[in-house]
């Protein structure tokens, strides 16, 4: 149990983060200028992206939507999910 956790643990470690950098062309100079602006309505903040009530840190998977694209085992953080070709879906481990 625990080789098999510190293989994880490394193959995580050289692996290559799979997320959506922000963009720093965007960022601004000051965000303490920035959030002042906002506060005087002079520019606006995007709201965050909305989870639903019952989110405890686990996914919904639709067995219906799912097309096979096998993203969500890219950008799985935890590599938490399988994509099984034999069965060809996706094997969620929790």
């Amino acid at each position: 149990m625990i080789t098999r956790m510190l293989f994880q643990l490394l193959r995580q470690i050289r692996q290559k983060v799979f997320t959506n950098p922000f963009p720093v062309a965007q960022m601004p100079d000051s965000l303490t200028d920035a959030l002042q602006a906002a506060e005087k309505g002079w520019i606006e903040l995007n709201p965050p992206v909305g989870v639903n009530d019952h989110f405890r840190g686990r996914l919904n998977y639709d067995k219906s939507a799912c097309i096979g694209c096998k993203l969500c085992v890219k950008v799985c953080p935890a590599n938490a999910t399988e994509y099984l070709p034999e069965e060809k879906k996706i094997q969620i481990h929790v």
